[in-house]
């Protein structure tokens, strides 16, 4: 109910603020289960997704927005909630696993999940390579996979920034990648490996980032 409540105000009047461009809605199925992997490139980018795709986009939030305590604890956990985030301790060194199996519960049930596969936040603007937990979610479910390329959200809220600024934002989504039988037979690493790259590849076409061909990894300082 607070989703519907939420989903029934913000996008509307997020839309009509930003007027975001968005390309290739129509790839993002209405019903049933879909990984939808994205590039990666400010904080805002898991409200943009939510607020430009029609139907719910579960994505997992540190678990920090969901503890705080008094009022300013109370908003940011009902926010998080309301734009249907799930928390994930990611200091947790069992964090990874068990947060591939909450997408899989998502998956599921039916519904949209977003992920990141280089991690976190890409600070120099280039694609990193890809993680294979994307992957592993969509040879484990079988659920088809949309690439999504995000435009222009480092400057709707830089690094360090508090609030969302007015910026110029394109929203693009690509063909479903869909996993049938052509893995049969093929070493799970070697699967995961190669559709995590066919993902990367398809995600880096709709932006048109320059590949850095490393992994991003966490900044020291917590985000």
């Amino acid at each position: 109910m607070l989703y519907q409540a939420l989903h029934t105000v913000v996008p509307p009047a997020a839309k009509a603020v930003w007027r975001p461009t968005v390309r290739g809605l129509h790839h993002v199925p209405a019903t049933g289960p879909v990984i939808l992997a994205s590039n990666h490139l400010s904080f805002a980018d898991s409200m943009v997704i939510p607020i430009v795709v029609p139907r719910k986009v579960v994505f997992l939030a540190k678990s920090d927005y969901f503890t705080g305590s008094g009022v300013k604890g109370a908003m940011s956990r009902v926010w998080f909630e309301g734009l249907g985030m799930l928390p994930v301790d990611r200091d947790d060194s069992a964090a990874a696993m068990s947060s591939l199996q909450t997408a899989l519960d998502v998956l599921a049930r039916g519904e949209a999940f977003g992920i990141y596969p280089e991690g976190t936040r890409s600070r120099d603007g280039r694609l990193y390579r890809g993680r294979t937990g994307v992957a592993h979610l969509a040879l484990t479910s079988g659920a088809p996979v949309v690439p999504v390329g995000l435009v222009g959200t480092e400057k709707l809220q830089p690094v360090g920034s508090r609030l969302p600024r007015l910026a110029r934002v394109t929203v693009s989504f690509g063909e479903a990648i869909t996993v049938t039988d052509e893995y049969d037979g093929v070493a799970s690493g070697r699967a995961r490996r190669d559709l995590t790259d066919r993902i990367m590849s398809a995600i880096g076409d709709l932006t048109g980032q320059v590949e850095a061909g490393v992994y991003n990894d966490r900044p020291v300082v917590a985000e």
